[in-house]
């Protein structure tokens, strides 16, 4: 990870200060890095050392960090890692930039590796998520969402990404397509978990810990699996309540909310549906070799279940 952030610190010159200010102050917030970490796990576990794996990890890092710049604009988020987003500090047209910059910096750099498949791997993982984007931007205030229909939008903006970094790995090692799918499927099913937790913590998570500030989803509108499942187990009456505030995007009665969600025992169904996304990457990468890379993969799976930021 060191070296992937000195291939970060390198990419990320500009003549242009403010590209550089931005795109600093974004990266360097933090962050888990999940999807740089995956790609290098399965890297390992492949047993591929080549200098392509800390270039094309700081690609998929920077797609993602462009994706935060954008969703910050149009979420209107100001928090974000338990400080101001980046458009709260620097405007919304300069954020808006700097993740365009960030875009094409990864799109200059996937092509060093030679590989059209990798550009191919990329350019559609791109693309799924500016989709998911979309369709999420269409489903604001609409209560009617169901389960398919949130999953439809988090496997396009949230687990397409941790996908291709695994696939990723598996083309760089020259795997073949049984492997190269495993791995997807290990990466689609960990990130699908990681948004189900992440929209739990919206509902059960401190917001000093977590960052942000509790309730953001709500806010903006957002039908997540939490509030799907309170509507589905809840009363007439709790079901009118959750609708309301999904259609107003109102926080008011965000105490009432938590309430419900509690109560209906959705927040642990949405647990649940994590964890058996968690239990399908584990049971994905059972066919890569033994080792401490693969050993750290199905622990990834396992501790992203107990998060709480």
């Amino acid at each position: 990870m060191a070296q992937v952030d000195a291939v970060i610190a390198d990419r990320l010159s500009s003549g242009v200060p403010l590209v550089g200010q931005v795109a600093q102050y974004i990266i360097s917030a933090g962050g888990k890095r999940l999807r740089p970490v995956i790609l290098l796990l399965t890297c390992g576990a492949l047993n591929y050392q080549d200098a392509h794996k800390f270039s094309m990890a700081a690609v998929v890092e920077f797609i993602h960090t462009a994706t935060l710049l954008h969703d910050d604009v149009v979420d209107e988020s100001t928090l974000r890692r338990g400080r101001p987003t980046a458009n709260e500090n620097f405007g919304n047209p300069a954020s808006v930039l700097v993740g365009d910059f960030l875009y094409s910096r990864a799109f200059q750099m996937m092509v060093e590796p030679g590989s059209m498949r990798i550009m191919q791997v990329l350019a559609d993982a791109t693309n799924i998520i500016a989709e998911g984007e979309v369709l999420q931007l269409m489903n604001m205030h609409d209560a009617s969402l169901d389960e398919a229909a949130y999953l439809l939008v988090i496997r396009s903006k949230t687990a397409k990404l941790f996908e291709a970094s695994a696939r990723l790995a598996a083309i760089l090692a020259q795997s073949n397509s049984a492997i190269e799918e495993a791995c997807a499927t290990y990466g689609q099913a960990l990130g699908t978990a990681f948004q189900v937790i992440d929209d739990v913590l919206d509902y059960e998570g401190n917001a000093a810990e977590m960052g942000k500030n509790l309730g953001d989803d709500l806010r903006e509108g957002k039908a997540t699996l939490p509030l799907i499942l309170a509507m589905q187990r809840g009363t007439p009456d709790q079901r009118e309540l959750i609708q309301k505030a999904i259609e107003t995007g109102s926080v008011d009665q965000l105490s009432s909310v938590i309430a419900i969600v509690r109560e209906t025992g959705a927040l642990e169904g949405s647990r649940q549906a994590a964890m058996a996304e968690a239990q399908r990457a584990i049971d994905a990468i059972q066919t890569l070799p033994a080792g401490p890379y693969k050993e750290a993969l199905t622990a990834l799976a396992s501790q992203l279940l107990e998060r709480r930021t």
